[in-house]
């Protein structure tokens, strides 16, 4: 099954889709952390679709993917639930995190 497609190459103003190095970081992140959450973001006009992973201390980190057929196959693969962003929102501690790095 591929997950995600194409390369960092491509023309000018052309939306950079999802690679290995992309799934690599994903897979890493979702083994080095605990209670990682995965939120599936579609496709918009100015990004591919995107999963942003969010671990149970709220850190988080989003990459492309080859859409939700991508995504799900990612998380039922690393055992991890999914969500769509549209549907639930992020979770709370996503953003707590995001304010105390900028502290």
């Amino acid at each position: 099954m591929r997950w995600l497609t194409g390369s960092r190459k491509g023309r000018p103003g052309t939306l950079r889709t999802a690679d290995s190095a992309d799934l690599d970081h994903l897979v890493d992140f979702t083994r080095s952390r605990d209670g990682v959450e995965a939120y599936f973001e579609p496709r918009t006009t100015v990004t591919e679709a995107t999963v942003v992973l969010v671990a149970a201390t709220g850190e988080w980190t989003r990459l492309r993917i080859d859409g939700m057929g991508g995504a799900t196959a990612f998380a039922k693969k690393q055992k991890i639930p999914l969500y769509e962003v549209e549907r639930v929102g992020y979770p709370p501690r996503m953003r707590e995190w995001t304010r105390r790095q900028k502290r």
